[in-house]
Formats: C-alpha cells, structure tokens, sequence
C-alpha cells in the first residue's frame, strides 16, 4: 500500500509559525459567522422567540435527524455588502428520516426574511445544488417576499427560484414546503409550486396579494385568515397537503413526507468500518499553508491528512511535477486529485492533467482539485513551447469532464490556473476556501506593477514626465484594493465559494459533499471532449 509519508515537524518555528497566522484568520472568520448567527440581533431573535416562534438553525436542528451533521453553505453570503452576513436564509445538506436532503431556511429576524439580492443568489445556488446532486428539497418559509427597495435587482432574476422549483419536480426531486408564517407575494409560489405543503393553524399565511394591496386593487375588505390562513387553504383551496397545529407538528409531518418518499441514492454508502482514518493528526493541517503564498510548500503533506489510511496513488511522479496527480478513497468514496506543488503549471503540467481528467471520466471517478497556483507560466520559451494551447488542453478537459469535482483553495489561485483548476465558474459540485486562500486575475503586487509599466510607457509615448511620486501612490492603492477584493470572506460574500471552512475540517466537509454527490449517478464523459491542440 503506498502510503504517503511526511516531513512535517510540528516543533519547527515554520509550522508554528504558519500555524499562528492560519489560527489568526480563523478568529476573524469565526467573527464573521458570529454575524451570521446572529441575525436581524438580540431585540428580533427575542420577538421572535417571545411569539413562540423557533429560530431558523432551530427548525432545521429539529428536522434534521437526532446527532447528525448539518453542513451549512454560503454561510457568509452578503459579506462586505450593504445587508445582513448571511443573507437572511440558512441553507445546507442534513439527513432527515435517513434522506440526504438539500434544506433551506428563511430568517424572519432580518427584515422579516424578506429577500435581498444576495438571498435571491444564495437561494439559487442551493437550487443547483439539489438539482446536480438528486438531494430532495425542503424550504422552510417565512418570508414577506423581495425587499422592496432593492426589488430592481431581485424581481426579473427572481423569477428563477420558480423555474427551478418546477424543474427539480420534473426531474423527479421532491420538493417540500413548510410554512412558518408569512409566504407573500412571489414567496406564495414556493409553497404553491411544491410537491408537498405543510402549513401551520394561526400561524400560515399565504397569499398572492394581502389584505392592504386586495383592498387596494379591488375595494375588497379581508383579513389575513379569510385571504391566505392554514385553515382556508386546507379546507377550501386545497393549497395544504399537511395541516399542523404548531412548528413542532409540522417539522414531526415534514419528516413523514421524507420518510415516505421511497427515496434511495444512485450509490451505496461506504460501510464506515471499513474506512481508515488518514496516518497523520488533522489538527496538523493548520500549520502547513505558508502566511506568504510565495512560500511553496508540499501539497501531498495535505493529501496524507484527507484521505483514507494516507493511502495515495502517484500518476505520472516524475513528470509535471509541479502538479501532483493521483488516485485514494476519501470516506470510502475513489477519488481522483490534482493537487498544485509549486504554484505554477507548465505545458508538462497541462498536458498530464488533462490525460489525468480524462482517465477518471473512464473509470466513473470524482475528481478534488487542491489549489495553490500562480496560473499559467508566461515568458518567450514557454509561448515559444506552447504553453496556450497545452493550458488550453487543460481547461478543455475540465469543462467538458462530467465527473463531478470538488474543488478546494488552499493558498493562491490566480488567473487562469484558477480556470484550469476547476474554479466556479467551471461548475465544481462543491467549492470551499481555507482562510489562507486568495483568488483574483493575479497577485497585487503584479497587477498593479503591469498598470505601473503601462501607465508609464503611456507617458513615454506623449513625450511626457512621468510622476513617480504619483505612481508609487497609485501602485500602493491598487496593491491595497486588489489584496481585499481577493480574500476568502470578500469572494465568499459574493457567493464564489461554498463556504470558507477551517483547514482541520476539511476531510469531514469533503466526505458530506461525497456522499450527498453519490445520492446520483457518477458517471464520466466517454469521447465528448473538444478538440485537443497538439
């Protein structure tokens, strides 16, 4: 069994080192979810609970199975914005009734769960996500629809929330709903387009227009039980599958209807005894990522503490070695990994991924890319070596590779090594980001040095001075900017990232992504690839 071994000394003043700067950023990571517990603050989360009204996380703990896990996504959506850390919605994957299921929660202490533009983003990322990976759907609402004064940028894409509800439907996903309290407007549609709707006595109120907008588009005079109660719509419209007589009632039938789907995953799950935990402490993780991304350091050293008895088989060693390639089972799940060494990828590098990529769609294998590259190497010999189209071969085969990936940023992943690298907008099942990581078009010093020389042949060519004392302001400036805008909390706030995790969880994160990826068909591309530059 090729087991991997390790260098790492725990005692050495490097790892303490590295160690000290990733447990520092983890702090301020931990503040920043500290936010998103919160909610709309202790004067909401106080009223609510004074109507006797559970919490968001306090509904979902409730569905979700007794002593599972609950891997919550996009927890820091909104991040750096003008609304609420979180977005005002939980969402994320938990076993209810034995069922993998893809759960999303309003948040009816922010702005009564009303939707910002960041929900509306978060929303749909949970809907692709139950729909790439089969995972039954179930929305816990209570939302007064869009916030009204940002409905510019949510009502034309809104929209799709409902195209997505009927399309997981069509591809025979299940979709509950459960309705807390208000569902208005286009939020009625949520229950109103799902397989199954639990609403609660007292407490549900659904309807397209309520009783203000009815009296003003009609004269009618109405009241919200008459318009869109649990009791009216049970007995007369026939919107409620379900009637409940409080939260834990109908939380107690939404598990019934899971229970009762017949539902059974593409894949068998691994048999846990039989899964080996990696050779080498977890705890270690925290200590290899260098606080200077400049500093490269030994991606295997992460491999041997992810995967499965540190039991890892090298593809092609000796070749491209600034990318390691090879084959483990994590949690019991094969694996395919390419993992970045020394931070940039050659033509040698390329050209073995992409033959990489394309023996796991062969064999039906998922694959994890590990980033930490400073993207493609640029220079007369490697553009004279072909360095566009082997970085071409490789981004080929990552789009158009049906396997599923799961990528993780590490450290750097810059220009379009992050491409290669299967970044979002390549469509990774699953994409997380350690605190260490930073992803932009390149580095800060670089960008703002490649403005420098262009601003400055700009000067030249007019025959002009040129100010430096200028220039080295603006340099600084740039240098600051792109160094925010390339941080994990910043991309994540924007929804690039799943979420940013801490490095010591990341095995457990990954074998709940494989698992919930297993609940469909793995199945790779046979032939399908674009054509390949020679």
């Amino acid at each position: 069994m090729p087991t991997l071994p390790t260098a790492l000394d725990p005692a050495a003043p490097a790892y303490t080192d590295h160690r000290t700067a990733t447990l520092t950023k983890l702090d301020a990571l931990e503040e920043a979810h500290r936010q998103a517990l919160a909610g709309g603050g202790e004067k909401y989360l106080a009223r609510h609970h004074q109507r006797g009204k559970l919490l968001a996380r306090e509904r979902i703990e409730l569905l979700l199975d007794p002593d599972t896990p609950f891997l919550e996504l996009s927890p820091l959506a909104a991040w750096g914005s003008d609304y609420p850390v979180g977005a005002s919605m939980v969402t994320g994957i938990g076993v209810v009734a034995g069922v993998e299921c893809l759960i999303t929660a309003n948040d009816p202490t922010v702005r009564g769960g009303a939707s910002n533009p960041w929900t509306l983003k978060k929303a749909l990322r949970a809907n692709q996500i139950a729909y790439e990976n089969r995972l039954p759907c179930i929305s816990l609402v209570e939302s007064g629809g869009a916030d009204l004064p940002s409905q510019k940028e949510i009502f034309i894409p809104g929209g799709a929330l409902f195209r997505d509800i009927t399309r997981l439907s069509a591809a025979g996903i299940p979709t509950i709903a459960v309705v807390f309290g208000n569902s208005t407007a286009g939020g009625a549609y949520v229950p109103g387009m799902s397989d199954h709707t639990v609403m609660i006595k007292d407490r549900s109120k659904v309807f397209l227009g309520g009783p203000p907008l009815v009296k003003m588009a009609t004269g009618e005079e109405s009241d919200d039980e008459s318009l869109g109660g649990a009791d009216m719509h049970a007995r007369t419209s026939g919107l409620a599958d379900h009637y409940a007589v409080d939260e834990h009632d109908a939380l107690r039938q939404a598990r019934r209807i899971v229970a009762r789907l017949n539902w059974r995953k593409a894949h068998p799950d691994p048999d846990p005894a039989t899964v080996a935990e990696p050779l080498y402490d977890p705890e270690e993780l925290a200590g290899i990522v260098p606080g200077d991304l400049k500093t490269p350091f030994d991606p295997r050293e992460v491999i041997a503490r992810l995967v499965d008895a540190s039991d890892f088989d090298e593809f092609k060693p000796l070749y491209g070695t600034s990318l390691v390639t090879g084959w483990a089972t994590l949690h019991g799940y094969p694996v395919g990994i390419l993992a970045n060494a020394q931070g940039v990828l050659f033509s040698a590098e390329s050209q073995k991924a992409a033959q990489f990529i394309q023996l796991a769609n062969q064999r039906d294998i998922p694959l994890l890319f590990l980033h930490n590259t400073t993207g493609y190497m640029v220079g007369k010999e490697y553009e004279q070596g072909g360095i566009i189209k082997h970085g071409a071969m490789m981004i080929n085969a990552v789009a158009n590779s049906k396997v599923p990936h799961l990528s993780v940023l590490m450290g750097a992943s810059y220009g379009a090594g992050h491409y290669g690298m299967c970044g979002r907008a390549y469509d990774p099942r699953f994409l997380f980001a350690w605190p260490t990581a930073k992803s932009a078009v390149m580095g800060p010093q670089q960008l703002a040095g490649v403005l420098s020389i262009v601003a400055r042949a700009s000067a030249a060519a007019k025959g002009q001075p040129y100010d430096d004392e200028a220039d080295a302001g603006l340099r600084a400036m740039v240098e600051q900017q792109i160094e925010s805008e390339s941080l994990p909390m910043f991309l994540s706030g924007r929804l690039y990232d799943d979420g940013v995790i801490d490095p010591r969880d990341t095995r457990t994160v990954l074998g709940l992504c494989l698992s919930a990826i297993h609940t469909a068909p793995v199945e790779g591309v046979r032939g399908g690839f674009g054509v390949f530059r020679m």
